[in-house]
């Protein structure tokens, strides 16, 4: 493999992109950016702080006033920690929303290219072998089916003590599905070339030796 390469996962919400990307870049030694988190970090602020997306000046502000970085697997925001902040679904709405924002794109967008600049890394979301890293070395598809990705994101935000049934998870997983795909800005579609590796019935070990296996060819 070269000295740097970049690795780019996209694929549909609840598809394990998060899950798999980690594992991968601890077998290759290589840094994980959770650019989904990114989303949700500022999805959050929009909501603690009331800005109107639709207002772009008041968003161009917000932005310029938000530092978001990662240290040792945890997503800060501004100087506070945020991980199990960002994981609900009201959040996951929120950050679809603004993912499909101009000025959120652009500056998320930039910090992204510039990580993948400097270092080995991999990266995973909607649009980052289709936009982001449109050169990286190894683009994956990754997708399930919308059932299989409901019942793993119940079973996550369960065990977080939340109160949720599958029906509206399953509701959140087809609707988040359509804003993605069919947004106007990048959205949701696998790169020419990228391997589509769906990932029903398999299990965390199976899919991290499939995505190894393209990567080290």
């Amino acid at each position: 493999m070269a000295e740097i390469f970049r690795i780019a996962i996209d694929g549909p919400s609840g598809a394990g992109k998060s899950t798999i990307a980690k594992a991968v870049a601890k077998e290759l030694n290589i840094d994980y950016i959770d650019t989904g988190a990114m989303y949700r970090a500022v999805g959050y602020k929009v909501r603690e702080t009331g800005v109107d997306v639709e207002d772009e000046a008041a968003l161009n502000q917000m932005l310029n006033n938000t530092d978001i970085d990662f240290v040792q697997g945890d997503i800060i925001l501004d100087g506070q920690v945020i991980n199990d902040l960002i994981r609900t679904p009201e959040i996951s709405m929120m950050a679809s929303k603004v993912s499909a924002k101009g000025p959120v794109r652009a500056k998320l967008v930039d910090i992204q290219r510039a990580m993948g600049t400097r270092k080995s890394i991999i990266m995973d979301g909607r649009d980052i072998g289709t936009n982001v890293l449109k050169d990286a070395e190894y683009k994956i598809f990754l997708t399930a089916s919308a059932e299989e990705r409901a019942d793993r994101r119940f079973k996550e935000l369960t065990e977080k003590g939340e109160q949720v049934t599958y029906e509206e998870v399953l509701e959140d997983i087809k609707q988040r599905d359509h804003n993605d795909m069919t947004r106007e800005l990048n959205p949701l579609c696998k790169a020419d070339d990228a391997t589509e590796l769906d990932t029903t019935g398999l299990n965390i070990d199976q899919v991290v030796a499939a995505v190894l296996e393209i990567v080290r060819g």
